[in-house]
């Protein structure tokens, strides 16, 4: 073999080589071309979806700001409620609450008045026992 068959024979090599290699480009650049169409189209369907999702999200959540708006309104009123109620809760034991008071010390003394009368100091009429009284006397009970 001379040096010009040689290098025929390993310029044939390269080239075969070179056919084989662009071959698998071609191969691996169409499978890529498929794959970025599906997934042009994929990223299509799902715009096609997602913008009537979010549509139907803002409108949900414009709702819900209108019931909370009305929330916001009735636990204003509610609070309003509740003061009023505190308040009156407050005017009727302060104008009650002291004539009543006097009342049941009034009933008391007559049934002690009625009592006494009756017979003595031992035969008081059922009834609560004067605030001076409720805890009894003191005694001694130390026998010394």
């Amino acid at each position: 073999m001379s040096g010009g068959e040689v290098a025929g024979v390993a310029g044939l090599v390269v080239a075969v080589f070179w056919a084989i290699l662009v071959s698998f480009l071609a191969v691996v650049l169409a499978r890529l071309a498929g794959t970025l169409r599906r997934t042009t189209e994929l990223v299509a369907g799902i715009t096609e979806q997602a913008v009537p999702l979010l549509g139907e999200a803002t409108d949900a959540l414009r709702s819900a700001h209108t019931q909370l708006d009305r929330v916001d309104t009735i636990t204003a009123d509610m609070a309003e409620v509740t003061a009023n109620a505190s308040a009156l809760s407050s005017t009727v034991a302060s104008t009650f609450g002291g004539p009543l008071v006097k009342v049941a010390a009034f009933g008391y003394g007559v049934r002690r008045a009625i009592g006494l009368q009756a017979g003595g100091a031992g035969k008081v009429l059922p009834g609560p026992a004067p605030a001076t009284r409720r805890g009894g006397r003191r005694r001694n009970r130390s026998k010394d």
